[in-house]
């Protein structure tokens, strides 16, 4: 964790934000987990058992895994939501970062396993937007989009062009609770999702096609 204002990479964050260490990776590697925490990131505090339906699994599934994570300091009980019947639980942090090549070197196997996870609840993002399409406002089908575009980089040009995609995104108004606040009328939740998959040439692939290392800067929300 950590309390500075900065992103590893340079640029202004918000401080609310979590870096992941060896405890937090090895906590995050199960896709429930990544879900709980994103819908409490969301949606706010909320039980187990309302979590557990969102998800569609039991509510003894959802406690478990939020005590796993209140234990690693991603999610805590809300005492004022709270009482002895049922527990509501909130998030800690808003964002987490995961860009620390050492620690996926040493952590392979926790490393694959967040990343799929995360990779996963992208993936049901996505699905959940084309099952909706067809029902939304035409303004916003109109700007519904998935694209990619295939590009021959340089492992530099590459970093750059990360940087850039992440400073076009930062001039735009962030979803949090005070930016929705003063936000103009009309304005709902867009998830940007950003994907740079290098897809190397046989002939060139390095002797571990599997090192994690190329799989950090990873920013979940």
């Amino acid at each position: 964790m950590t309390d500075s204002s900065e992103r590893p990479d340079g640029c202004n964050a918000e401080a609310d934000a979590v870096v992941l260490d060896a405890k937090g990776l090895r906590a995050m590697a199960h896709p429930v987990r990544v879900q709980l925490v994103g819908l409490l990131r969301k949606y706010g505090p909320s039980t187990a058992t309302r979590l557990a339906e969102r998800l569609g699994v039991n509510s003894g599934t959802a406690s478990y895994h939020l005590r796993q994570l209140g234990a690693a300091g991603f999610v805590q009980e809300d005492t004022e939501r709270g009482n002895a019947r049922e527990r509501w639980w909130r998030s800690v942090h808003q964002r987490t970062w995961f860009n620390d090549p050492n620690l996926a070197e040493r952590e392979p196997e926790a490393t694959l396993a967040y990343l799929q996870s995360v990779a996963a609840t992208y993936t049901l993002r996505v699905q959940q937007t084309l099952n909706e399409l067809q029902t939304m406002p035409r303004a916003w089908r109109d700007d519904f989009d998935m694209s990619n575009w295939a590009l021959r980089l340089t492992p530099e040009e590459t970093a750059a062009l990360r940087q850039e995609f992440r400073d076009v995104v930062a001039r735009y108004r962030p979803d949090t609770p005070e930016a929705a606040a003063s936000a103009p009328k009309g304005a709902e939740r867009v998830d940007v999702i950003m994907h740079v998959l290098p897809e190397l040439d046989l002939s060139s692939a390095p002797a571990d096609p599997s090192s994690p290392e190329k799989a950090t800067g990873t920013e979940t929300s």
